[in-house]
């Protein structure tokens, strides 16, 4: 029951985590932020935040590697071809590989969390707020709290619980 619980909170963190506007100056508030975060708190992780046809925003901390950058890319081609955040997809379908059926190269797609859809207001989703570096629940977790502390919701009414 506790993974049906999960994805239905996913789904509404999806539903109403949505900005009014998105521009380079939304998403280095938001990246700078989460990199802010990631200091304070001494997280490794790496940060992409893009629309659909350019990157607008990469940091990444100490302890992170150039497969960080790749599981970015991974993570961020799977939000955008589902549609949905990639921590769904985990909760949808576990986290083997997609099968050779599904027309997605493991080269190229992941079912990894941390890739979380841009939604903007009378547009839809437009681009991803992409976080590689944590186990993918936690990964999740840091992009969510960002959106959540950007559109001045409480946190805890949208964080998925601790496993």
């Amino acid at each position: 029951m506790a993974v049906a619980e999960d994805i239905a909170l996913v789904k509404k963190q999806e539903q109403d985590l949505v900005l009014a506007e998105f521009d380079e100056a939304v998403a280095f508030k938001l990246g700078s932020a989460i990199r802010d975060r990631a200091l304070a708190e001494g997280l490794s992780l790496a940060v992409d935040i893009r629309t659909w046809d350019r990157q607008m925003f990469f940091a990444a901390t100490g302890g992170t590697s150039a497969d960080n950058a790749e599981w970015v890319r991974r993570k961020v081609n799977t939000v955008r071809r589902f549609q949905r955040a990639s921590y769904r997809m985990v909760l949808e379908r576990g986290e083997a590989p997609f099968s050779p059926q599904a027309g997605a190269d493991p080269a190229d797609f992941v079912i990894a969390g941390g890739g979380f859809p841009i939604r903007v207001k009378g547009a839809g989703i437009v681009g991803c707020l992409t976080i590689s570096g944590l186990p993918g629940r936690d990964d999740h977790g840091v992009a969510v709290a960002a959106l959540c502390d950007h559109l001045g919701l409480d946190r805890a009414a949208f964080a998925l619980p601790r496993e």
